[in-house]
């Protein structure tokens, strides 16, 4: 069975607010190669959709939530049968009680 993988509403902005801050911090070819890393680490899911390990903050939701680091990024997803859902990419150096503005 194949896995999908769709990314939600907000990390979906996640991305667009991550890549426009480098581009205008940084340039455009730094922000595009931050996306792709990202997108890239995202993509071992679909083989091993079990890597990342337990979101610990996020425990006390109904959804197992797991998270991959890519760089300054915690992605924070989770498995619903043969569908990954990217909850959310965060960057590891804020508040982390911002993870829980995560709605599955």
């Amino acid at each position: 069975m194949e896995i999908r993988i769709e990314w939600s509403e907000l990390s979906e902005k996640q991305l667009k607010d991550i890549f426009d801050y480098y581009s205008l911090e940084v340039n455009a070819r730094i922000a595009r190669k931050i996306i792709n890393r990202i997108i890239d680490r995202v993509l071992i899911l679909g083989n091993n959709p079990l890597a990342g390990q337990l979101e610990e903050l996020l425990s006390d939701y109904p959804e197992d939530f797991r998270y991959l680091i890519e760089g300054n990024y915690k992605i924070i997803y989770w498995k619903n049968e043969n569908l990954i859902t990217i909850a959310s990419v965060i960057d590891c150096r804020q508040n982390p009680r911002k993870i829980k503005e995560i709605e599955p």
